[in-house]
């Protein structure tokens, strides 16, 4: 049995039940991007941003500017006009960190003949106009279902938290934009820990602040990182979150269950 911290009691727990497999579970961690939040509608437009910034400033220095198809090298995938319509779940945008597509960029500065130092100021400068636009915007929706399981967690009594690739400030922004903020006991972004996904850090720093065995925790992600991650860190369940039913579910081999929407998700109270 797990107990709070101060021993006094045991943690609710509910049994978690899906595609015909249940689990008992303590707590759940949520992904962010592409499973609360819809991923695309933010980053798709702030990559836009971000690029065009940065192929500005190498015009300014008499440069190239960037390739068209960057993005898709990302992981963001355009309709035959032009729009952006997905993203590849298992891309440098949807798992890495912002720091990590930083330096996918400053290294195309370089590539365009900066130096590898002006190359990072350029692409930090840049990042902070697209964050700013992005907060001016406040360009971000909640999937659909979304709201209505997160009111089945609270009222089984199970405790939430986040665990995403995000910078833990970006990240409490967002949930403050979508209302969903009380829900959620802790947020743990990539900035927090040593090693982001597919590692189990932030899953383990979450689980020390819920005060929860990680045996007792479901993880809830659109990525095989995450489930990476989940599996890694030893949950009592990886789902996957495939909202669009594009992806194969072969493309999570590490995931316990996948699923098209939270309404595949059933919970019912046991203590």
């Amino acid at each position: 049995m797990n107990w709070i911290e101060s021993g006094s009691k045991p943690l609710p727990s509910a049994m978690l039940w899906v595609e015909g497999k249940e689990f008992e579970v303590e707590a759940i961690l949520f992904d962010k991007d592409g499973t609360l939040m819809d991923f695309i509608y933010t980053w798709g437009k702030w990559g836009e941003r971000l690029l065009a910034h940065f192929s500005s400033g190498l015009l300014e220095r008499s440069l190239p500017p960037l390739s068209l198809d960057l993005l898709q090298l990302w992981g963001i995938r355009y309709d035959r006009d032009k729009q952006i319509s997905g993203y590849d779940r298992n891309s440098p945008l949807s798992m890495g960190t912002v720091e990590d597509l930083l330096t996918l960029l400053a290294l195309e500065g370089y590539k365009a003949g900066l130096s590898w130092a002006e190359a990072k100021v350029l692409a930090e400068v840049c990042r902070s106009a697209a964050d700013e636009e992005l907060e001016r915007s406040r360009t971000a929706r909640l999937l659909p279902e979304v709201q209505p399981f997160l009111e089945q967690c609270r009222q089984a009594g199970l405790r939430l938290g986040i665990v995403t690739s995000d910078e833990t400030e970006a990240a409490e922004k967002h949930l403050e934009w979508l209302d969903i903020r009380p829900y959620f006991s802790v947020c743990v972004g990539a900035d927090r820990v040593n090693r982001g996904k597919p590692y189990p850090d932030m899953v383990e720093l979450a689980c020390r602040e819920l005060g929860v065995q990680r045996a007792r925790v479901a993880v809830i992600g659109d990525t095989e990182g995450d489930m990476q991650m989940a599996r890694s860190a030893g949950v009592a369940a990886a789902i996957a979150l495939d909202e669009s039913q594009a992806t194969e579910r072969e493309a999570f081999p590490s995931a316990d269950a996948v699923i098209a929407g939270y309404h595949e998700l059933q919970l019912k109270q046991v203590r």
